[in-house]
């Protein structure tokens, strides 16, 4: 696809552009490193002035099935000839009406489920807050230490990713409890995995519900299955059930965000069916239509009881990106997600290879193609290394490969379903130079 990836210096164009982007956009917004995209194709970008790159970022997990992949393209063109927008919230159309119907049956638990459509991550999450305390008539939430939930109001209340996401924003919604993440490579309680009895989950009844809050006040608890922006830290065998289990007893609802590790991401279509957990409501966007803006809350219908008016969206289940979120699934049952699995495997194969040459790949997590790296001074004292860690990424970029960071001191493997073995192997192998490189002091 690409022969020669990378790029030595910022192009003209790319150049001219970053002095107007400077003057226009938001500073708020956090860039690694100076790449303006003109085109993509498959897993292959190329930027204003011709340089291609292999992205392994897919948009922060949203391309799903490769930039701009000719069928999702086409039931988008095909949609909009048709019409662009009509509002799924006042009125009704075949494309939102088809989407529900899909996700109400690819989501986990069986029985008839209900379908809240919105534009974005945070807004699914906004609308599982409202819709838990609207359906228990409780107003707390447990959420945990290094989740990532949006930055929107109610959603940024639930994150603790980083402080900088939350200062001077105050005072965030009330009611929120913070907790420690199963995190056994750094125990917030100093215990270790196999002695503790997943001490994480005892902590919340032994400790929160009797000296914080009483459960019964309690509306959900919020949990990523797989850590995202704070990691990518993939919890023992044991958490999910345990805490499921917990929040079961005091009649507590046991929200999933899988805004990040859904659709087909880890190898599974939801990253909650490794343990066999039904929630309550699960939270959807990112990869779910390809690119296009598209947030879901699915839940039982017994849950989502909520009358006409209580919420909306105009935008939410806009008719094209329904369009592109069917034709999306349907490339992820046929074979993305198989896919996503095996390639997961292989690309984890090859770090635990290159782990063993390198002084400051550390802790190696994830399932399927969500692939977390942590960056540490010397394997030997795992003392992080985030300084190490955004040399490596420059560095990565250098040689034309795009990866992300993520957490105190990792990167992310989030490359879209569709690579092969060849971008597998260019992406280790430019991984490996750029280690190597920083390593020896020449980033």
């Amino acid at each position: 696809m690409a022969k020669k990836l990378g790029v030595s210096r910022i192009g003209k164009h790319a150049k001219s552009l970053l002095e107007i982007d400077k003057r226009y956009i938001s500073p708020s917004y956090t860039r690694c490193y100076p790449f303006f995209i003109d085109h993509g194709e498959g897993a292959y970008v190329w930027d204003v002035d011709g340089n291609a790159f292999l992205d392994f970022t897919s948009g922060i997990g949203v391309s799903s099935t490769g930039h701009s992949h000719p069928r999702v393209v086409e039931a988008i063109t095909g949609q909009a000839r048709r019409f662009l927008h009509m509002s799924g919230s006042d009125f009704y159309y075949d494309s939102e009406i088809q989407l529900a119907r899909k996700l109400s049956a690819v989501t986990p638990g069986r029985g008839n489920k209900k379908v809240f459509f919105c534009n974005s991550g945070a807004e699914a999450v906004e609308a599982a807050i409202k819709l838990s305390r609207y359906s228990s008539g409780r107003q707390y939430f447990i959420a945990f230490l290094g989740s990532f939930h949006g930055r929107t109001m109610g959603a940024l209340s639930l994150t603790s990713s980083k402080s900088v996401q939350r200062a001077r924003f105050g005072p965030l919604m009330p009611g929120v409890i913070h907790t420690a993440y199963a995190d056994c490579a750094r125990c917030a309680y100093g215990l270790t995995y196999g002695k503790c009895d997943i001490d994480c989950v005892s902590y919340i009844e032994d400790t929160i519900f009797k000296r914080n809050v009483c459960p019964e006040e309690v509306a959900a608890i919020f949990v990523e299955p797989i850590l995202g922006e704070g990691g990518y830290i993939v919890p023992p065998p044991e958490f999910h059930p345990r805490l499921k289990a917990l929040a079961a007893k005091y009649g507590i609802l046991y929200v999933a965000d899988e805004v990040q590790s859904g659709m087909g991401r880890t190898g599974k279509m939801f990253a909650i069916e490794h343990w066999g957990v039904v929630p309550d409501i699960v939270t959807i966007a990112k990869g779910v239509a390809s690119g296009l803006p598209l947030g879901a809350a699915v839940a039982p219908s017994d849950i989502m009881q909520w009358e006409p008016g209580s919420h909306g969206s105009t935008f939410g289940g806009n008719p094209v990106s329904c369009a592109a979120a069917l034709e999306t699934i349907k490339l992820l049952e046929e074979s993305l997600i198989d896919n996503a699995a095996k390639m997961g495997e292989y690309l984890m194969t090859g770090l635990r290879r290159m782990q063993k040459k390198s002084r400051h790949l550390g802790r190696l997590s994830g399932k399927g193609l969500m692939i977390g790296m942590e960056i540490v001074k010397n394997r030997r004292t795992t003392k992080p290394a985030p300084e190490v860690r955004d040399r490596i990424v420059e560095a990565c970029f250098r040689k034309g490969l795009l990866v992300l960071p993520c957490g105190p001191t990792s990167l992310r493997f989030v490359p879209p379903l569709v690579i092969g073995r060849e971008e597998a192997d260019t992406a280790l192998e430019i991984l490996e130079g750029a280690l190597s490189k920083v390593g020896k002091g020449r980033s």
